[in-house]
């Protein structure tokens, strides 16, 4: 190999689209024609002499190669970002910045403690605040500079907003660990048949992961299996193990539950709907090397490549 024919942005484009399977969204990220972008992945793939990604029902999926290489290539990206801010006028150790985030309260479940235990690590004179905005608003509270960051299933809704892709997943249904379906083979996932029978709990947050969970409900045909309604993810763990009921949530959220509660996971026909959450940010704070570290720390802790 000669380390002459890489540069950094090629790098950049490997792990762009590694996170993202698509050679479009990542160059979207990255601010690259379509073209460019696939100009370098074809000299990414004469360098390391493999195909690197290949097609697939979810998008492009990496070989064994790329599962080796990348995720490491997107460590030491991520250590020579935060080591170029630090160098670059913003000390976070001394900060006393106060950060005001919007997060659904399944998000300030899942991301949070995470976000939290390294701040309190990183700059433990910071502040966080869990600014509650319903999701139609996120743009105009971004642009009051109500708040700082978003993370949900977002997208910049305007030019004035800037949003980068942390991971895509899917939804499973959560069930007592003693349900079974009233019909066909018991295995680790359910038929569409088996759902059209099935009494629904159903989480319907305001905030920044509002309007998926129908769209979900759609895609699937169950709107008319819904029998609760509740605006907290956080009340589905126990409705389900006292109940008859079943919810579908997040891949994500279901696997944090099993170790605490008495629930069995569910795949769904199709492995269920897909979903993006993205962190979204105001293109003022783009280049704020406050705000360019923290978004350092969210994609550290939380982005990854496609399930």
């Amino acid at each position: 190999m000669n380390f002459r024919q890489l540069d950094l942005n090629l790098l950049r484009v490997l792990c762009a689209v590694y996170r993202s399977g698509s050679v479009t969204e990542a160059g979207r990220q990255l601010a690259l024609s379509q073209p460019a972008t696939s100009n370098a992945l074809a000299r990414l793939r004469t360098f390391f002499d493999d195909d690197l990604f290949v097609r697939s029902p979810r998008g492009l999926h990496p070989t064994r190669k790329a599962q080796r290489i990348v995720p490491a290539l997107i460590a030491q990206l991520h250590t020579l970002e935060s080591t170029i801010l630090s160098t670059d006028g913003f000390e976070s150790a001394g900060s006393r910045i106060h950060w005001r985030l919007t997060l659904s309260d399944l998000g300030e479940m899942m991301f949070l403690p995470p976000l939290a235990q390294a701040l309190r690590s990183e700059s433990p004179h910071s502040q966080v605040s869990n600014v509650s905005v319903a999701a139609l608003q996120v743009s105009t509270a971004l642009e009051a500079h109500d708040v700082d960051l978003a993370i949900g299933i977002l997208g910049p809704s305007h030019s004035s907003i800037s949003s980068e892709l942390l991971f895509q997943e899917h939804f499973v249904a959560i069930t007592a660990s003693d349900w079974r379906p009233q019909s066909g083979r018991v295995g680790i996932g359910l038929s569409a048949r088996q759902l059209s029978a099935v009494s629904l709990a159903v989480a319907s947050p305001a905030a920044t992961f509002h309007g998926s969970v129908d769209l979900m409900l759609t895609k699937l045909k169950l709107n008319d299996r819904i029998v609760l309604r509740t605006r907290h993810y956080g009340a589905l763990p126990e409705l389900v193990t006292r109940t008859d009921l079943m919810a579908i949530v997040p891949q994500m959220y279901a696997n944090s539950l099993a170790p605490r509660y008495d629930v069995r996971i569910w795949e769904l026909p199709d492995h269920g709907p897909r979903y993006e959450v993205h962190m979204v940010w105001h293109q003022t704070a783009t280049h704020d090397l406050a705000h360019a570290w923290l978004r350092s720390v969210v994609r550290r802790l939380f982005q990854r490549g496609v399930t």
